[in-house]
C-alpha cells in the first residue's frame, strides 16, 4: 500500500456558514462541561457500539501496554495540516514505519497552516472530512456539533484503553468536564499532559542583567519594575522592554502568562472573557483585577519601560530591536529564543540572554488553569461507517496515548534516530536536529523523518518524561523553576444550549473587541485610567449583564443537576 496525498480543494464559502465556524467556536472551554459519568466517557450511557461488520483489522485481544499492529492492511483518511517548517513528504520514515509495522497507511487530504481552520471548517460542513481530522484544539469543534459531522468522542473512549488509564492515571475527568457539550458528551480526542508545563516568559539581557547587578529571578513584578527602571537609567537610549504576538491584539502572549499572578487572564487567555470568583462568573475585562494588569503595563509605558510600538509592531521588528541591542527584553517560548540567538548571530551583535521565571503578583505566585487537556484530533461521523472503524479506534489509541506510541512519533527509531545511553537517556542522532539540539547537524527530524510532527504528537509527549526529554538543559531549568508556581483551580463547567451558545457568541464578539481596543488605549496612555468606570458602563451597554445571566444561569442549570 502506499500513501495517497491529496490538496482539500477551495470551495466557495457561505458567509452565515463561516461566521458559525468563527465566532460559534469560541464559546468552548469554560461555556462547555456537565457530568463526566465515569472514566471520561460519555455521562449518558448508551452502551456498547456495535462494531459488526466494522472490525476489519483490529486486534481480538488489546489492551494496556500492547502494541498495535492491524491483522491486515488497513487505509484510514486523514485530514492533515501541512505545516511549513515540515512540508508533508511521501517518503517519510515515519509513514514508512507505520506501515510496516502497523500494517497502517493514510488516505491523506492536506491543507496548509495559513489556511488550516477556514479549510477544516470548509469540508467539515460541506460533509467531505476524511474520517481523521488533524490538529483540533478544544473550542472549535462546536460549531460542528449540533449538525452531526463530528462523532463525540467521549462516547468511543471506552474502546482505547491506553486513553482511559491516562485518564485514571492523572485524574483527568475535571479537566475532560470543561470539555462536554449540553448532551453531555465531548467531541475532540484531547492531547494529556500528565502535568502543566510553562513555555512562555520573558527572555531578559542576561550579560545587562549581570552588568548592573541585577538578579535573574525577580520575584516579584514589582521588583521586575525596579530592574527595567536600572536598566533605563544605565541606557538611557533603549527600551528596557519591547514586544510580540500583538497582531491579533495587543500583548496577547505576555498578557495571557502574566495575568494569572494578578488574579486574572488576558490576552490569549482571555478565552470567553469569564473569571469564577467562588459565587459566580464575573466578566474579566470589566474586574478590578484586570484593571491592576492594564494599569502595571500602562506604567511601563508612562516611564519610558516598555516600547509602546510593542502593543501593535509585527514579530520581525520587535525580534529585530531585541537582537539588535535597541531593546534589553522581549517575551519569548522555550524554541524563539533560540531563534533570537540565531538573529543575534546574523546581525553580528554581542548579546547575550536568557529565559526567566515568570515573577508572582498582587494574586500570588501563579499559573493558569487548564493546562491539561490541549491540542487533538476530531473523527468525523464517516469514521463510525468504516469497517476499520475497531482498528481505527486502536490505532489511535496507541499512536497519541501509549507511552510506546508517543515515544514512537516523538523521537523515532531508536538506532536510526535516536538512541538510548545506559541510564536509557534518549539521544539524538549525530547527523538530525531537532528542537534546538544538534543545530549544525545535516538533517532535520521533522522535515526529513517526519517526527515531532503536531499532526501525530500531542503536546510533545504527555508524560512529564517523555515531555521533558526533547529539552535543552535551559529549559528543563526553567520549567522545573515554574512549576513551583500554583496551578489555579478549573471553573465549574456552564454548558450552554445551542440557543445559547448562538446568542452568547454574539456578545462576546462584541464585548472583546471593545475589551482588545480599549486595553491597548490604557496601556498606551491613550485613555485615562480615570475613565475604568466609564469604560465599564460601556461594557454593560453592550450587553454584558445579560452575558453573565446566561452563563451563570447555565452554571446553576449544571450544579442542580450533578
Amino acid at each position: 500500500m502506499t500513501q495517497q496525498i491529496r490538496e482539500a480543494t477551495r470551495r466557495p464559502v457561505r458567509r452565515g456558514a463561516l461566521y458559525a465556524g468563527v465566532v460559534i467556536a469560541a464559546s468552548a472551554l469554560v461555556l462547555s462541561g456537565c457530568d463526566a459519568g465515569g472514566g471520561g466517557g460519555s455521562g449518558d450511557s448508551e452502551g456498547d457500539f456495535d462494531f459488526t461488520g466494522k472490525d476489519v483489522g483490529a486486534m481480538s485481544d488489546y489492551g494496556v501496554g500492547d502494541t498495535f499492529s492491524a491483522t491486515e492492511p488497513v487505509e484510514f483518511g486523514l485530514f492533515y495540516r501541512d505545516h511549513p517548517n515540515y512540508p508533508l513528504k511521501e517518503d517519510w520514515l515515519i509513514l514508512q514505519e507505520l506501515e510496516e509495522k502497523q500494517s497502517v497507511t493514510f488516505d491523506m487530504v492536506s491543507a496548509p497552516l495559513s489556511e488550516w481552520d477556514q479549510r477544516k471548517s470548509l469540508v467539515i460542513g460541506a460533509g467531505d472530512a476524511p474520517e481523521i481530522i488533524s490538529v483540533t484544539y478544544p473550542g472549535q469543534e462546536v460549531a460542528f456539533v449540533s449538525g452531526g459531522a463530528i462523532l463525540p468522542a467521549s462516547d468511543f473512549v471506552q474502546y482505547m484503553p491506553h486513553y482511559m488509564d491516562k485518564v485514571e492515571k492523572w485524574d483527568l475527568e475535571p479537566d475532560l468536564d470543561q470539555m462536554r457539550q449540553e448532551d453531555r458528551k465531548y467531541y475532540v480526542f484531547p492531547g494529556f499532559r500528565e502535568e502543566p508545563r510553562a513555555e512562555y516568559s520573558f527572555a531578559v539581557r542576561s550579560d545587562v542583567w549581570e552588568e548592573l547587578g541585577l538578579s535573574l529571578e525577580p520575584a516579584t513584578f514589582d521588583e521586575l519594575r525596579d530592574q527595567l527602571r536600572t536598566v533605563k537609567e544605565a541606557y538611557p537610549d533603549v527600551y528596557p522592554m519591547t514586544d510580540r504576538w500583538s497582531a491579533n491584539g495587543p500583548l496577547e502572549a505576555t498578557l495571557s502568562f502574566v495575568s494569572p499572578n494578578f488574579g486574572t487572564s488576558a490576552g490569549w487567555g482571555f478565552g470567553e472573557g469569564l473569571t469564577w470568583n467562588g459565587d459566580e462568573f464575573v466578566y474579566t475585562g470589566a474586574s478590578d483585577e484586570y484593571r491592576d494588569l492594564i494599569e502595571f503595563y500602562a506604567s511601563l509605558v508612562e516611564e519610558g519601560l516598555l516600547d509602546p510600538e510593542a502593543v501593535t509592531q509585527d514579530d520581525d521588528q520587535a525580534v529585530q530591536k531585541f537582537a539588535s541591542g535597541n531593546a534589553m527584553s522581549i517575551a519569548t517560548n522555550d524554541q524563539e529564543i533560540v531563534r533570537y540567538r540565531t538573529t543575534v548571530d546574523e546581525l553580528g551583535s554581542d548579546v547575550e540572554m536568557t529565559q526567566i521565571r515568570v515573577p508572582a503578583g498582587p494574586a500570588g505566585d501563579n499559573f493558569q488553569a487548564g493546562q491539561r487537556t490541549v491540542g487533538g484530533f476530531m473523527l468525523s461521523a464517516k469514521a463510525a461507517e468504516s469497517e476499520n472503524f475497531l482498528a481505527m479506534l486502536q490505532f489511535l489509541d496507541w499512536l497519541y496515548y501509549s507511552d510506546e506510541g508517543l515515544e514512537f512519533a516523538k523521537w523515532g527509531v531508536e538506532g536510526e534516530t535516536y538512541t538510548k545511553d545506559a541510564d536509557g537517556t534518549r539521544v539524538l542522532a549525530e547527523n538530525i536536529t531537532a528542537m534546538g539540539l544538534n543545530p549544525e547537524a545535516p538533517e532535520n527530524l521533522q522535515a526529513d523523518y517526519g517526527f515531532s510532527n503536531g499532526v501525530w504528537t500531542l503536546v510533545h509527549g504527555s508524560t512529564v518524561e517523555l515531555d521533558r526529554s526533547m529539552l535543552r538543559p535551559e529549559v528543563i531549568d526553567f520549567v522545573e523553576a515554574m512549576s513551583t508556581k500554583e496551578v489555579l483551580e478549573l471553573p465549574p463547567p456552564a454548558p450552554l444550549s445551542e440557543v445559547e451558545r448562538e446568542q452568547v457568541s454574539l456578545y462576546q464578539s462584541a464585548l472583546k473587541d471593545h475589551v482588545w481596543q480599549n486595553t491597548a488605549a490604557f496601556i498606551l496612555g491613550q485613555r485615562s485610567l480615570d475613565e475604568w468606570d466609564s469604560y465599564v458602563a460601556e461594557l454593560e451597554g453592550m450587553n454584558m449583564p445579560q452575558y453573565l445571566e446566561l452563563v451563570n444561569g447555565a452554571q446553576q442549570r449544571y450544579a442542580d443537576a450533578n
